[in-house]
C-alpha cells in the first residue's frame, strides 16, 4: 500500500510540475521559433526524459527548462544539417561533369554558378575544388592551406552561405565565411 502512495504523490507532483511550468515552457518554445507543429513533439519529448529520470532530478522545474531549451537547439541544429545535407547533394550533382545535360539541368548548373559567385574568394574555391573538380580532402587542404582536419568544418561553412543564398536570405553571424587557415 505504501508503494502506491508513493506512486501517487509522484504523479501528484508530476502534474503539478507540469501546469506550474508550462508558462515557460511555451516562453522557451517561443524563444527559439519552434514551428506549432514541432513545438508539443519537443516539449513531450522533455517530459518524457524526466519521467525516466524523476527519483534522481534534484530540481525538476529547473531541469525541464533547461532539457526542453537543449532539446530547441538540438531541433534546429538537426535542421542545419538537413538542408546543408540537401544543398551538399544538388552542388554535387549540378557541379560534376558527366555527360552531356539537358537544357534543364544548363539552366540549373548556370544559376547555381551565379550563385557560387557571389560567394567569398575561399568559399568559391573550396567549392569548386571539392565538387567541381573533385579534390579529395586532403587534395583540398593542400591547394586551399587548411588543416586536413578543417576542410569539412569549412565546407560546412561554404555550403550553409550557398545555402543561404539560395533561400534568399542574408548572410548571418552563423555563417560568416571569414575563415582563418
Amino acid at each position: 500500500m505504501a508503494v502506491s502512495e508513493q506512486d501517487s504523490n509522484s504523479e501528484s507532483a508530476f502534474e503539478d510540475l507540469v501546469e506550474k511550468v508550462r508558462p515557460r515552457l511555451r516562453k522557451i518554445l517561443s524563444r527559439y521559433r519552434i514551428p506549432p507543429q514541432d513545438a508539443d513533439d519537443l516539449m513531450q519529448e522533455a517530459f518524457l526524459i524526466l519521467v525516466t529520470k524523476w527519483g534522481t532530478v534534484q530540481n525538476p522545474e529547473a531541469w525541464i527548462l533547461a532539457t526542453l531549451a537543449n532539446r530547441c537547439i538540438i531541433y534546429w541544429r538537426k535542421s542545419r544539417s538537413r538542408l546543408w545535407d540537401l544543398v551538399d547533394g544538388v552542388v554535387l550533382e549540378l557541379l560534376a561533369d558527366g555527360g552531356p545535360p539537358i537544357q534543364e539541368g544548363i539552366d540549373l548548373r548556370v544559376d547555381l554558378e551565379a550563385l557560387v559567385a557571389n560567394l567569398p574568394d575561399r568559399c568559391r574555391s573550396l567549392l569548386r575544388l571539392r565538387y567541381q573538380l573533385g579534390c579529395t580532402t586532403t587534395e583540398t587542404a593542400e591547394k586551399t592551406g587548411y588543416c586536413r582536419s578543417s576542410i569539412r568544418k569549412v565546407t560546412r561553412r561554404c555550403i550553409s552561405a550557398l545555402a543561404t543564398q539560395l533561400l534568399g536570405q542574408p548572410l548571418s553571424a552563423s555563417a560568416d565565411t571569414t575563415f582563418e587557415p
